[in-house]
């Protein structure tokens, strides 16, 4: 596995919130080190092997004609070595206009009663409205209200934003029997999809740090926009990578994508009005797609068709 640390002070991101960008130095220590799991760590060139390409490419332009070196010299950046960037990913950063929230899943945390733990973005976050179009709390209540359950999910949020998360309290103080966890969507208009999926495989990774104990339902990540927008592949590239994280003991992974879709691959209006977000209807489908696998988590008896 690949080890990153982070040192305090050296740190800073960009994060997007809506039309905004901020870029703020994150609190950051030392014992803030990030896992990739083998299973969707990008193969990076080693420095050894970067060395040797910055070598044989300086041999090039020292044995190139007068006129090549000219237009090098010119505009060095036409042939230069340059690795893959660092993943923003997998660095933990959480905007400051979701510290809040996170501060009320902290003290959630310690109070250490959660059985059950939800942790995403506003997908997850949504099962708390009681109204407007992204209602899911009628829902919850019908197919959770018996369980002790903390909604961590934080609208907006990325995999960097739940590592630091994780890592700053929200990951400590109570030890859950499971899990459901989704995130990702938001870190698509930033991120390849190999960087998401190290993502996600790191937070998946801190997940299993903080909650040993705990069973793990990976989630793919939902479908948005319509069938033809890119994103749509995108997203099937990184469940594709996430479905190996699954280990058949401590993390189960499911895709129930296709069940917001119609016959032609379109999300109705009556699931996900935005084509992001699901609706009353849309987490009905959501709750009933993981009743048995998230039961059988947590340990319950679920009665198949049961309400």
């Amino acid at each position: 596995m690949r080890r990153f640390v982070l040192v305090c002070g050296l740190v800073v991101c960009e994060a997007m919130i809506g039309g905004l960008n901020c870029c703020t130095a994150q609190e950051t220590t030392a014992a803030d080190a990030v896992v990739v799991p083998d299973a969707v760590k990008i193969e990076r060139p080693s420095t050894d092997q970067i060395a040797l390409v910055e070598k044989s490419l300086a041999a090039f332009v020292a044995a190139a004609d007068a006129q090549t070196k000219a237009v090098l010299t010119k505009y060095p950046s036409l042939l230069e070595v340059t690795p893959p960037r660092p993943n923003p990913a997998i660095v933990p950063d959480l905007a400051p206009p979701f510290r809040q929230k996170h501060e009320a899943n902290v003290a959630i945390a310690r109070e250490g009663k959660a059985e059950v733990l939800f942790m995403g973005d506003s997908i997850t976050d949504f099962w708390r409205n009681e109204n407007g179009p992204f209602a899911g709390k009628a829902v919850f209540d019908k197919h959770y209200g018996d369980m002790n359950v903390a909604n961590f999910g934080i609208a907006g949020d990325t995999t960097q934003g739940v590592l630091y998360r994780l890592l700053h309290g929200e990951g400590e103080g109570f030890s859950p029997k499971a899990v459901m966890l989704m995130i990702g969507t938001n870190n698509t208009g930033r991120n390849t999809a190999p960087e998401i999926a190290e993502g996600i495989g790191a937070v998946v990774h801190q997940l299993r740090q903080s909650f040993p104990e705990a069973k793990i339902l990976l989630l793919g990540i939902f479908p948005r926009a319509s069938a033809n927008d890119p994103v749509r592949k995108m997203i099937a590239e990184i469940n594709t990578s996430i479905a190996k994280l699954d280990d058949g003991e401590h993390v189960h992974y499911l895709d129930i994508g296709d069940k917001f879709l119609d016959d032609d691959g379109n999300i109705p209006n009556d699931i996900m009005v935005d084509k992001l977000h699901p609706s009353t209807k849309g987490y009905e489908i959501w709750a009933e797609a993981v009743e048995e696998p998230l039961g059988e988590l947590v340990g319950l008896e679920v009665v198949a068709g049961a309400n």
